[in-house]
């Protein structure tokens, strides 16, 4: 059966589950999601969720420095367990996430973490670029919450596209390996440097 992929990114948000495992989970279950999610379940993939309430206080520090020494960045990105932390999957996203970071300059890691009064702010400004465009009341706020979720995406680390591959959000790569080492992994911190900024 072939699966159309707002299926099997749908699927994806749900479980946390990879790109692969979604599809045959689909093509198992003839599209349909509550079943794939089952079918998911049943083989414990779909457990990212699950461990996202488990302490994670291993993992690693990784500083990437962009060629010619004028960006850099430094993440933590914790896991459950010193044997994981050594694993050559978790240091390529490590290092992946690095790069992320310096090459889309993230204010947060999530929308919960922005100031509300920056969010706020945009709100605002978008509010008032739809009125002056002379759209309906009645669409304003949808146009309003459509740009301030476009807003996250940009500047929200786990919302982004990942730069190497822009189908898959840094947030879904986190749950993806996540689900597939059995363990919780969390982004705790970063922080970008820029010769000259500063900002």
């Amino acid at each position: 059966m072939e699966v159309s992929i707002d299926k099997v990114k749908a699927l994806r948000e749900k479980t946390g589950a990879g790109i692969m495992d979604c599809k045959k989970a689909l093509a198992e279950t003839n599209g349909d999601i509550d079943a794939a999610v089952e079918f998911l379940r049943k083989r414990g993939i779909a457990k990212a969720a699950k461990l996202g309430l488990r302490k994670a206080a291993e993992g690693l520090v990784h500083a990437y420095i962009h060629p010619g020494g004028r960006i850099g960045s430094l993440v933590e990105v914790n896991c459950e367990t010193d044997f994981v932390a050594r694993t050559e999957e978790f240091k390529a996203l490590v290092k992946d996430i690095a790069m992320q970071i310096a090459a889309t300059s993230p204010r947060a890691l999530t929308p919960e973490d922005l100031d509300r009064d920056v969010v706020e702010k945009e709100k605002e400004i978008y509010r008032s670029q739809a009125i002056a465009e002379g759209k309906p009341d009645h669409i304003v706020e949808k146009i309003v919450e459509a740009k301030i979720q476009k807003f996250y995406e940009e500047v929200c680390l786990l919302e982004q596209a990942f730069i190497k591959d822009p189908d898959v959000k840094v947030g879904d790569l986190v749950k993806e390996l996540s689900g597939k080492v059995g363990e919780n992994i969390v982004v705790r911190r970063f922080a970008r440097f820029q010769l000259g900024d500063l900002s």
